[in-house]
């Protein structure tokens, strides 16, 4: 008898008890804005900034209303022009190249390699376009961030981490997100904690810290702030920096707080089912494995694999396939952007040149989501079923 899977790919875990008591508190009281406080209460938005600032061994955090803002603000922070160049990666999804177009600048975009991360060879080759690198650790593949660090810094371009799909991943160690000179996790339904929207922004550097917080509409309540950098500095940079708001809310940072406490647990149970289909899919012929290095602490929220060298129509074969037996696969290589999957050259606002290696990575690149409600059976299953349907058509 033929396996059918009858799982979701969308269907997230529920929301824990402990923040649906705490959002139930906020509308209670329904002091929602996160600058609406009562006489000596701290509210729920700046707890959940000083709890992540701990949590990340970071100085100064943010919270604001979606990943995106977060970049965009980020970009703004270190001063990106309208006309400015911006490196980033050729393989992302379409927030990063649309962050650095909202802010009037233009996208430079750097190739992929085999393992899904920045080509750093390419980078360092086109290290002197531009003075800032937007990082993206797409669908949480970690580079040699110490390599990066090293090219970058030596050449003086600051280092913004699209950490979108990296919140508790590290390389050696070290929390993605803290190498480079700011660091921006999402909060969207999809991530590793859900809010709905939301983003969080960290950094070491008081002034961006500064610049950030007034950028996201702080109204002057910067003291309201528990994990900003002192008056002194907000009193530096208040005139000369514009409110874009962006804010979180104290009803989104209230469901946040007990995810983020939970946020270990989830990574090891999402790690475990990673496992599962990795190891299932592991000798399929004609299907290619994404190597994890040894450095590299991840997440195993989403998994890919790559079909080189495959003809379109011979994926799209295996994508159909799949479907009829439940298991829903996206692909990054097709002709059209369709839903989250888009390529560099879907992103026409910006203007690029072919790039064969990455071309050849991104026409095969298979991408599927490992929501926390598959059980370790399921993960199984779809991993047999995957196997069986790319050794069906490889064969044909």
């Amino acid at each position: 008898m033929t396996e059918i899977f009858t799982g979701s790919f969308t269907q997230q875990e529920p929301i824990p008890e402990e923040a649906i008591e705490a959002a139930l508190a906020v509308l209670r009281h329904g002091r929602l804005h996160r600058y609406n406080v009562a006489p000596g209460e701290l509210g729920e938005t700046a707890l959940l900034e000083q709890e992540f600032a701990t949590q990340m061994g970071a100085k100064y955090c943010l919270a604001v209303s979606s990943g995106g803002y977060a970049l965009a603000t980020a970009l703004r922070a270190v001063g990106v022009q309208p006309g400015d160049p911006v490196l980033t990666n050729a393989f992302t999804l379409a927030p990063v190249p649309g962050s650095i177009a909202s802010v009037g600048a233009k996208p430079v975009f750097v190739g992929v390699t085999e393992n899904l991360t920045i080509d750093l060879d390419d980078l360092e080759a086109k290290l002197d376009q531009a003075r800032v690198l937007m990082l993206s650790h797409m669908r949480g593949h970690l580079c040699d961030m110490d390599r990066l660090m090293q090219i970058c810094d030596s050449a003086g371009v600051i280092v913004i981490e699209d950490c979108a799909h990296t919140m508790g991943a590290a390389w050696r160690g070290q929390s993605s997100g803290r190498q480079g000179a700011i660091g921006c996790y999402s909060c969207q339904t999809y991530k590793h904690v859900n809010s709905g929207e939301g983003g969080l922004l960290i950094t070491d550097d008081e002034e961006l810290a500064a610049k950030a917080t007034m950028l996201s509409g702080s109204y002057m309540l910067y003291e309201r702030h528990l994990a900003a950098p002192g008056p002194e500095v907000f009193e530096r940079i208040k005139y000369t920096t514009p409110n874009v708001s962006g804010r979180m809310d104290n009803l989104r940072a209230a469901i946040l707080r007990p995810q983020l406490r939970e946020l270990d647990q989830q990574i090891h149970r999402w790690n475990e089912r990673y496992s599962e289909i990795e190891a299932g899919l592991r000798g399929t012929t004609g299907l290619t494995i994404v190597e994890r290095p040894v450095a590299e602490t991840y997440v195993g929220s989403s998994i890919q694999f790559l079909l080189l060298d495959w003809s379109p129509e011979r994926i799209a074969e295996v994508i159909r396939r799949c479907a009829t037996r439940g298991v829903e696969l996206k692909w990054f290589g097709g002709a059209e952007p369709t839903g989250f999957t888009s390529r560099y050259d879907s992103w026409r606002y910006a203007d690029s040149t072919p790039m064969p290696a990455s071309d050849r990575v991104l026409a095969g690149i298979m991408d599927m989501r490992v929501p926390l409600t598959f059980s370790l059976q399921d993960c199984r299953l779809i991993a047999r079923i995957i196997r069986a349907e790319v050794g069906a058509v490889f064969q044909s």
